[in-house]
């Protein structure tokens, strides 16, 4: 089923859509999903929350792309989870030490919560996604949007674990310097 099939299936409210999607992105949604939490109970309630927003979401949402869409819906669902999971715990497991790892590109975790606006950061920030080469952006969505480990982003690229951390130090410093020009920081 193509994604425009889905998209009407959703529009139609055909309760079809929801299995048929699960059917086509379940699979790479529960990947998202692991790569956060490290539990497949987790991941499966990932997935069935990020359907039921897709549900309550599509109309008037029309996405263009289905899987950046259900991808985007399922990183969101496991990072309330883990927050949830992880309340008063500092620096808990590898979501912490990825955190951590962008709130020193961004000097404090303060100064992220000091931006006022955000489309301005938005804008800023797709400016510096548009300026890496493209192997330094997959390197950087895979460690912080697909939250995956140094290991599976070396084996996923065929590279060392090494220059993968090069690449994220050098590619952090690089946010910071963008952050900085910009007043954000």
């Amino acid at each position: 089923m193509t994604d425009s099939e889905l998209i009407r299936l959703f529009g139609a409210r055909d309760e079809r859509a929801i299995s048929e999607t699960k059917l086509r992105y379940g699979a790479y949604c529960f990947t998202v999903a692991m790569n956060i939490l490290r539990n497949s109970e987790d991941a499966e309630e990932c997935i069935n929350d990020a359907l039921l927003a897709a549900w309550e979401r599509i109309p008037p949402d029309a996405p263009e792309n289905m899987q950046t869409y259900l991808g985007k819906l399922t990183r969101n669902a496991a990072l309330s989870i883990w927050r949830r999971q992880h309340a008063g715990k500092r620096g808990a497991g590898h979501i912490g030490l990825m955190l951590e790892e962008l709130s020193d590109a961004a000097a404090s975790e303060d100064a992220l919560d000091r931006i006022e606006d955000v489309m301005t950061f938005k804008e800023t920030f797709n400016r510096f996604l548009g300026s890496l080469k493209k192997e330094q952006r997959i390197i950087f969505l895979r460690r912080y949007f697909y939250m995956q480990d140094v290991e599976e982003i070396a084996s996923a690229l065929g590279l060392s674990e090494s220059k993968v951390k090069v690449v994220l130090h050098r590619t952090r410093k690089k946010l910071r310097k963008i952050l900085e020009s910009e007043g954000s920081l």
